[in-house]
This record gives C-alpha cells, sequence and structure tokens, in this order.
C-alpha cells in the first residue's frame, strides 16, 4: 500500500526535474532513487519517467558521490530485471552509454559505466543496440591503452572490458561484428571460463569451428585445461571440454587436431576424476574418432586409454561417463575395422562391456554396439564372441522382446550371420535358433522381406 501510494504521489517526476534543474539537492535525489529502486515495483515506474535518462548525464560529475548513487540507482533499475531492460531498449539508453563510456577517464566512473553496461547486456535487444552504437570500439582502445599495465585498478578496468565483451560474444552478437575483431578477441580470451564459454557458443556452426582451429585457439583450450585439471575447477573444465567438443566435429577439423598431437594432450587428461570433466573428455574423444580411421587407430591402441575407459564401462555411480565410454569403444571399432585395434580392446577386456551394451534401454547404443561386435567377429573375435561372452544370450533376448526396435532387429540378425561366417562350428548358433519361438522369429524375419 505504501508504495502504491508512493507511486501515485507523483514523486518520480519531481526527482527528475531536481536531478536536472538543481545541482545543490542533485545529489540527495540520486541517493533517495538509488533506495527506491532496490525495490521490484518501483522500477518500472523509474523508467516510465525517464529517470534511467536522466541520471546517464550524472556520470560524467566530478563529484564521487554522485557518481555512486547515480551509478547504483541505474544498476539497481536495471538489474536482473526483464521488463526494466524491454523498456529500456526503446530508449537511447545504450548510445548514451557507450558516449558516456567513450568519455570516462578515471576508474571510478569507468566501473560504474561498466557495472551499468554489464547489466544491460543480458538483453539482446539492447545488446544489438550498445553494437549499432560502436561499444566494441571504445572496448577495443580501452583494451589497447591499459592491458599492458600492471596497475591493480587498470587490471580491474581491463577485466570488465574483457567481460563485456564475452558477454556480446555469447549473446551472438558476433554476427553484427566485424570479422577480424571478434576473432580476435576471441582468440585473446580462449584462455579464460568465460573465453572458453564463449567460444563453445560460438563454434555451434562449422565455419567458424574451422577458423578457430585455424587461430590455434584448440591449444589455447588446452592450455586452460591442463592448468585446471588438479585445481578442481569444474566450470572451467566443462567450459573449455564444451568447445573442444564442437571444435572437433568439422572433417577438416577432425585432420588437423590429430596432425597437432590433440588427441594426445586430450588423453593426457584422463587423469580427472571428476565425472562431468570425464564425460565431456569422452565424447569429445568420441567426436575426433568419428569417420577417422587414424584417429581411431590412435585411441584402440593405447593401452592406457583402453584400461581408463574399461574402467569407466564400470562406473555405476555415474551413468552418463558409463554411457560415453562405451560409445567410445564401439566407436574406435567401427571407425578403424583393424585386427591389431580388436586385438587391443578384447586384451583389455573392453568385449564384454560391448555385449553388455546391446541390451542398454537406449537403442542407439544397442545399434553401436551390435555394429562393432559384428565388426569384432568378422575381422578376430567370432569363436570368442560365441563361446566366452553372454552375446547369444543377449542376441535371444532381444530378438524375444516384442518392442526391440525394427533397426536392433536388423542389426542384431546382421550380427548373427557374422557370427555364422566367422566359425565353423555353429551348433551353439543353432541352438539359439532352436530355442526360439517359430511364430516369433518368423514375424521378426517379416518384416525386412
Amino acid at each position: 500500500r505504501s508504495f502504491s501510494l508512493l507511486r501515485e504521489s507523483g514523486i518520480f517526476l519531481t526527482l527528475a526535474k531536481i536531478l536536472k534543474g538543481n545541482p545543490r539537492c542533485a545529489v540527495k535525489a540520486a541517493q533517495v532513487l538509488s533506495e527506491i529502486a532496490k525495490n521490484e515495483e518501483m522500477k518500472k515506474p523509474c523508467i516510465e519517467a525517464d529517470l534511467v535518462l536522466t541520471l546517464i548525464p550524472l556520470l560524467e560529475s566530478t563529484d564521487q558521490e554522485m557518481l555512486l548513487h547515480a551509478g547504483r540507482a541505474i544498476g539497481r533499475i536495471c538489474y536482473d530485471n526483464h521488463t526494466a531492460k524491454e523498456a529500456l531498449s526503446k530508449t537511447k539508453v545504450a548510445e548514451q552509454l557507450v558516449k558516456q563510456l567513450r568519455r570516462a577517464e578515471n576508474h571510478e566512473r569507468l566501473e560504474i559505466v561498466f557495472e551499468v553496461l554489464q547489466a544491460l547486456a543480458e538483453n539482446d535487444a539492447l545488446k544489438a543496440q550498445l553494437v549499432e552504437a560502436g561499444v566494441q570500439e571504445v572496448l577495443s582502445e580501452i583494451l589497447l591503452r591499459l592491458q599492458a599495465s600492471s596497475q591493480a585498478e587498470d587490471t580491474c578496468i581491463v577485466k570488465a572490458a574483457s567481460d563485456l565483451i564475452v558477454s556480446l560474444l555469447l549473446g551472438g552478437m558476433w554476427h553484427h561484428l566485424p570479422e577480424c575483431w571478434y576473432l580476435h578477441h576471441i582468440q585473446t580470451h580462449a584462455a579464460t571460463e568465460t573465453g572458453a564459454t564463449a567460444i563453445a557458443n560460438f563454434t555451434k556452426n562449422d565455419g567458424n569451428c574451422v577458423r578457430m582451429v585455424q587461430l590455434g585457439v584448440i591449444h589455447q583450450l588446452l592450455d586452460l585445461l591442463e592448468k585446471h585439471v588438479e585445481s578442481g575447477d569444474i566450470s572451467v573444465q566443462h567450459a573449455a571440454l564444451s568447445a573442444l567438443r564442437n571444435l572437433a566435429i568439422p572433417v577438416v577439423n577432425k585432420i588437423q587436431v590429430l596432425e597437432e598431437g590433440v588427441a594426445e594432450r586430450i588423453q593426457a587428461l584422463l587423469r580427472s576424476e571428476m565425472p562431468p570433466v570425464q564425460f565431456k573428455l569422452l565424447g569429445t574423444l568420441r567426436k575426433l574418432a568419428d569417420g577417422q580411421a587414424d584417429a581411431a587407430e590412435i585411441l584402440g591402441q593405447d593401452p592406457v586409454l583402453l584400461n581408463r575407459l574399461v574402467q569407466w564401462c564400470n562406473a555405476n555411480d555415474h551413468t552418463g561417463v558409463r554411457g560415453e565410454a562405451n560409445r567410445l569403444l564401439a566407436s574406435i571399432l567401427h571407425h578403424n575395422r583393424s585386427q591389431e585395434v580388436v586385438k587391443a580392446i578384447q586384451e583389455a577386456q573392453g568385449v564384454k562391456h560391448l555385449v553388455s551394451m546391446t541390451t542398454s534401454k537406449h537403442a542407439a547404443m544397442q545399434n553401436e554396439a551390435l555394429n562393432a561386435l559384428a565388426i569384432a567377429s568378422a575381422i578376430d573375435l567370432g569363436i570368442f564372441l560365441l563361446k566366452e561372452s553372454q552375446l547369444v544370450q543377449s542376441l535371444h533376448k532381444l530378438l524375444q522382446d516384442d518392442n526391440t526396435s525394427p533397426e536392433v532387429i536388423y542389426n542384431s540378425m546382421g550380427l548373427l550371420c557374422s557370427l555364422l561366417n566367422s566359425v565353423k562350428d555353429i551348433k551353439e548358433v543353432h541352438s539359439l535358433l532352436i530355442t526360439k519361438k517359430p511364430s516369433k522369429l518368423n514375424e521378426k524375419k517379416a518384416l525386412f522381406q
């Protein structure tokens, strides 16, 4: 009720008049406004009265108290307030703030303007307006002027400018920025958490991924990972691994990444004991192996990697890690198909996990496992798969289950054919067909006729 009375009293228009035309009382008016703006209900009427635009010129004041209260008022009106930001996007606030940033000379003023800009940059419309007003040029000038400084206050400003750059890139504003500008700044900030997050966002299309690898960003990300792998900073590792995974998708990148020894560097990070990092790491390696026989061979003949994968295949406390470890094993077999890799996976005791994977709840994983085992049986493991594993029982279960998808049935049949072709003694396979109910088996066959 008290806030409603305050809104109806006309105080906001009164405060606007004082801020514009009464210098002696303007500091107190800004202080009052900064206190009022703490309340959510008061933010909208502040904007409706154009108080933000009235406050912005006061950021040029040489009075430190005025700077403090005006900056706080603007920040509080804008902070975590979507409806306030939408309203501000219909004003010239972005243009005015960029002007203030360009004119700001001392650290206090720069800090306050950056604080407000960061709050505004959470809104896409305002972000676009900041770019249109040339904020990127001002940020470049500030970084050029201060980044070589070792002064603590200069370092704070450089960080604020860098964070704002990353915010622009995270919002997809790179479409509206000069290519040389955003590529330079992505490369500059690659070895930071916010930079890695920006790259993960930026590399969602293949063209950007290719350019990032050409710039050598992938090695900066790996430097960042190696620096933090022992520190336990999961957020940094997660951001860098998300970016790495995206960079490993385009075919042309896979080739360059392999030539530069990136696969080996990623494997060195296997010492991490953190499930979220393990999950991302395995996904990145799987992307590298996808369609690349050379990559699959490197991974499939590394005993340290294979032993670690087998450990992760038993990770009952983290189903995501267990699933990715199994999928990577299947992918290595699928994309290399050499006798040496099959033998290495068998020696690491990875085959039994591929057999278990055939009974996964996910059809995609079932198919990956069945295809990998068909390759293994055709190359070297037919007898082993029949006599030393539970594969026959697993196939029996899949073919008997009415809920098994047609694709899984097809691949199961393909694996059976591969087994039949790979061994002379087929009694055990015959036993599978004999125990199968004829009507069910005929139903399955009918799907593919």
